[in-house]
């Protein structure tokens, strides 16, 4: 169904059959080989099989993302903590905040930034992986884990 890698804490990389759909949250663009170029700020896309919605935060200095893919939700949030309720429910989060892993409860988190201090508050282990490849939702665990993607 898709796959995520990140090779910089600031990008998050989904790809699917059709696209590859670059997030970089330090500069809120979303990158997806488009007509148009790059996307920036909060709004609503359909890109190939992903619906992105984005929410501005920070007086719409930035965006957090709620990408859906198939049925299943990726909230990439960074390290921002605003509108987590706006967000909704994520069964993947990528994040910085423990505040938002605990606020939305994913199945899966992945680590963008200080994964020690991470697991260490969330009292959970992390495991460290090229790309996540999620081909169903059953791929997903059944109890929250960390994940980190190098």
């Amino acid at each position: 169904m898709f796959e995520i890698e990140s090779k910089n804490p600031d990008e998050i990389v989904i790809r699917t059959n059709t696209k590859t759909i670059t997030i970089n949250t330090a500069e809120s663009t979303i990158d997806a080989g488009l007509p148009v170029g790059q996307i920036s700020g909060p709004g609503e896309f359909e890109i190939g099989e992903a619906t992105i919605r984005g929410l501005g935060v920070l007086n719409n200095t930035k965006t957090i993302y709620d990408v859906e893919i198939g049925g299943l939700h990726i909230g990439i949030t960074a390290g921002y903590e605003e509108k987590l309720d706006d967000l909704g429910i994520a069964d993947i989060l990528c994040t910085t905040s423990v505040r938002a892993v605990r606020e939305i409860s994913p199945k899966l988190v992945v680590a963008m930034g200080n994964v020690d201090g991470m697991v260490t508050e969330l009292k959970l282990s992390a495991r460290t992986e090229k790309k996540l490849k999620i081909k169903k939702a059953d791929d997903l665990p059944a109890a929250m884990e960390v994940v980190v993607l190098n």
